[in-house]
């Protein structure tokens, strides 16, 4: 969950919540829609324009969540709250196909990233270690 020190900031026009901004010394620090810092330390205007330009389309794309075992799935975001982060095992768009579903703290872990494999293949949506 956001500390009590997060500023919410959401987009102008439709009012989606693009993600945070934190003081940090005598600046701020922006933090998008998963939690992550998005800049250093900048000034406000900064923070606000690093998130504006970000967007919130990069929540569509394709990521990889390192399991314990060391084995990685092939995911995609499902929820995004500031309570948590849930992603599902890409079903490669079938809707009638049933996956396995992980719940996540917010802000989301490292063990959560963008895709480093080809989009294209499929690999049984578990990639090696």
């Amino acid at each position: 969950m956001p500390l009590e020190s997060w500023i919410e900031h959401r987009r102008p026009g439709d009012r989606e919540r693009l993600g945070w901004i934190r003081p940090e010394g005598d600046g701020f620090v922006a933090h998008d829609a998963l939690g992550r810092e998005a800049t250093g330390t900048v000034d406000w205007l900064a923070a606000e324009e690093a998130l504006e330009e970000r967007g919130l389309h990069w929540l569509a794309d394709l990521y990889q969540l390192e399991l314990p075992d060391g084995t990685r799935e092939r995911v995609r975001l499902v929820e995004v709250t500031p309570e948590r982060v849930v992603v599902k095992v890409d079903d490669f768009g079938a809707v009638d196909v049933v996956t396995a579903s992980y719940v996540l703290p917010f802000p989301a872990p490292d063990t959560l990233r963008p895709f480093e494999g080809d989009a294209s293949t499929f690999e049984g949506g578990v990639l090696p270690g």
